[in-house]
This record gives C-alpha cells, structure tokens and sequence, in this order.
C-alpha cells in the first residue's frame, strides 16, 4: 500500500472512530450532540467558525469531530491537556487556534489538516512538535510561544509556505537549523530564550523584514546579518552586545532607533555597547550608521 492511500485509510478508520464514540454524549449538557454544538457555530466572511473560547473544558466533546464542516476553531483560554487524535477528520481547518490550555503534546493526526494556514498553540506546556506538522504544507503562520520548547525536528525546514514563526519565551539555546531552510519566512520571533549566537547562516533568510531576538543572551551579530536587506525591525535588545558589525550601515529599511517592542527600526541601545558605538547611538540611527560607515573606511 503507497504512503498516500495509507493516509487515506488511516484518515478514513479515525473517522470512524469519531463517529462510534461520538454515541457517547459528554457531560456538559450544552455541548452534548453535534446539533447542540453547531448552534455555536457561525459564518464570517464565507468561513465557518465554532467558537469555544473560555467554557472550562478540561477536554473537547467528541460530537465535535462530526462537525467536518469547521473551518476555523477557536478552543484557546480552556483547561485542555490532550487534543485528541480525532482532530485529523477536521480536514476543512484552516486556522486553529490552541492557546491558553495546558496541552503538553500535538498529536501527530495534526498532520491531516492538508488545508490548515494558521496555527496558534502560544501559551501550553509543549516539549515538542511533532514531525508530522510538515505534512500541513500549506501552513502559513506557526506560534509556538510561551512553551517548554527547546529545538524543532530538521525536516521542518520543508515548510515553504511558512511566513511566520513565534518560538518566544521557550528554553531554545541554539536556533533550530530548521529555520534556516525557511525561505519564505518574513517573521521570526525568538524572543526570551537563551540564545548565545546567531549563525552565519541567517542569511539564509533573504526574505526575513522581523527579526525579534530581544531578552537573550546574544555577545554578538554575525556579519551575515547585515545581508538581510529586507530587515525593517531588527530588536537585539536587552542582550549582550558590545559591537555591531561594521556593515549593519546596510540595512538602510531600518528608519530609526525604536523603543516599543514592535515598533519597526532598529532595538538596541539596552545592551552593554562600547562607549564608540553608545555615543553614536546618542545621535539617532543615522549617527551610527555614520559611524560605522566611516569605520568602513579606515
């Protein structure tokens, strides 16, 4: 049996499944059929959405798995810790949205949401991601904040559809080397891990205009950076930086030194700079970009 009709039946068995166990009501009165559960569904610009936001489940009812129709699903800010294999019979999602549960896994039936764009799993007890979630190719933005992770499997450098990643407030030391394979990524977030470096290899990211490495432990920035073009909010603050490469004067789309967090520009002046380099920064971006552009030359 080839590895596409595998899929298939295992798609088609877990569905099922859903609909055996889906016999069996849950115990909130309100959520107890599929048709109880479909009157908080609606339709907003031509997708169908359910909405269970904020009900105190401690798990999902199972008639939900017959409502195939759902497009996007909001379960975030509940009491979750397992979302079931069943979620793979959703094969219309193309957002789901898992943040603020307790969820310390994904199963790796994620991997059937063929049609999934946008999924938010901020704000859980995840160690890990499963491999699987490389088989969702259409996905397009990926928050993975405020978990427990510390790497990415190297096969999701497959996501070419990825555009933005958030892996802030994690316990990442080294940047995935998945990440440098995601060429279409426009957004990267790394905030609040333990970075030390960032590799040569950010280049890699031409397409890259976000780039948040704020509140980690970083001594320096490769040269490679500043070949990132495209950069219109570089924050590097709150680090350990003492020098700056020479050729950061490149990244002309940095229009001023920002404060707010995700103002675009250029976040630095909270690290340990060499008085040279503070003392430029005292005259805007500009002055530093002088700066450096005259170190250029000497």
């Amino acid at each position: 049996m080839g590895a596409k009709q595998s899929k298939d039946f295992a798609k088609e068995e877990l569905k099922k499944q859903v609909i055996k166990k889906g016999k069996t009501p849950p115990k909130e009165d309100g959520l107890s059929s599929a048709d109880r559960i479909r009157k908080y569904a609606t339709s907003h610009f031509g997708f169908n959405i359910l909405s269970l936001t904020m009900r105190g489940m401690s798990e999902i009812p199972e008639p939900l798995w017959e409502l195939t129709e759902v497009e996007k699903l909001n379960l975030s800010i509940n009491c979750l810790t397992i979302l079931p294999p069943a979620v793979g019979v959703l094969e219309n999602l193309v957002i789901l949205n898992l943040w603020g549960n307790q969820l310390t896994s994904l199963p790796v039936e994620i991997g059937l949401l063929k049609n999934l764009r946008v999924l938010f799993a901020y704000k859980n007890l995840l160690t890990e991601v499963p491999e699987e979630l490389t088989d969702c190719r259409k996905l397009e933005v990926l928050s993975l904040a405020n978990n427990l992770i510390t790497g990415l499997p190297i096969c999701f450098m497959d996501m070419v559809s990825l555009k933005k990643l958030n892996l802030s407030h994690n316990r990442i030391a080294h940047i995935p080397a998945c990440v440098y394979g995601m060429k279409n990524l426009v957004f990267l977030h790394l905030a609040h891990n333990k970075l030390e470096n960032i590799a040569d290899k950010i280049q890699h990211l031409e397409n890259l205009k976000i780039l948040i490495v704020e509140g980690n432990c970083i001594h320096s920035l490769p040269k490679t950076l500043c070949f990132l073009t495209s950069l219109e909010l570089l924050n590097v603050d709150f680090n350990d930086i003492q020098q700056v490469p020479v050729e950061l004067c490149q990244l002309r789309r940095l229009k001023k030194l920002a404060c707010h967090p995700l103002d675009k520009g250029l976040h630095i002046v909270h690290n340990p700079l060499f008085k040279p380099l503070a003392e430029a920064l005292d005259g805007g971006l500009n002055a530093l970009f002088n700066y450096l552009k005259l170190l250029q030359y000497k």
